[in-house]
């Protein structure tokens, strides 16, 4: 009996130990994880309204908990800023969580004056070699320069506003498109 309440206090000591390690690595590196976090995110911006020299977050409370349906998806609305350059707005980064096959895609996309001007893909759980390929700039530099809010996706790129479907991959496609289509709607509601 004696040897058992020994394991156990010893065991208990070790895990002790080894919680308040965690919780101090945590500490540690949990700013720097949201430093590294931002800084990608501020970059992503960038990247999809490139004529903006800095970056206005819209007020939060306006779209928290905002979910927009795009045909046959549901868009949660993330976050909204407003592009700013010499003083003057010259476009919308929006910033969604349409679902795809393998849940939640991060789409972040630009507009200005109605038309896309980029789209990235973030965070997702899309199938390797298949939706992940949402990710490569052939699949996602269709958008640019597409009027915002009238994009559709199709097996063959037929028209103006329409996207070539990823193969194998068309409701990933349709949930990027639906994260792009409620974006140019957020940012039209901010004109």
């Amino acid at each position: 009996m004696k040897e058992i309440v020994k394991l156990g206090l010893i065991l208990f000591i070790i895990s002790t130990i080894a919680a308040v390690a965690l919780a101090g690595t945590n500490s540690i590196t949990a700013p720097i994880i949201e430093l590294q976090r931002e800084a990608k995110s501020e970059l992503a911006r960038k990247e999809v309204l490139p004529t903006a020299d800095s970056f206005e977050q819209v007020n939060a409370n306006d779209y928290d908990s905002t979910v927009i349906t795009e045909g046959d998806v549901d868009v949660p609305v993330i976050e909204v800023y407003r592009g700013v350059s010499a003083g003057q707005t010259v476009g919308y980064v929006v910033k969604t969580a349409p679902g795809g096959y393998g849940g939640a895609v991060e789409v972040v996309t630009g507009i200005a004056e109605g038309v896309v001007t980029g789209v990235r893909v973030g965070k997702h759980q899309e199938t390797p070699g298949l939706g992940a390929k949402s990710t490569l700039p052939e699949f996602y530099s269709q958008y640019d320069g597409k009027m915002a809010a009238t994009v559709s996706v199709n097996k063959t790129q037929s028209s103006d506003s329409e996207v070539q479907a990823i193969s194998g991959a068309t409701i990933t496609s349709k949930a990027v498109t639906a994260g792009v289509n409620a974006s140019a709607g957020i940012a039209k509601s901010q004109e």
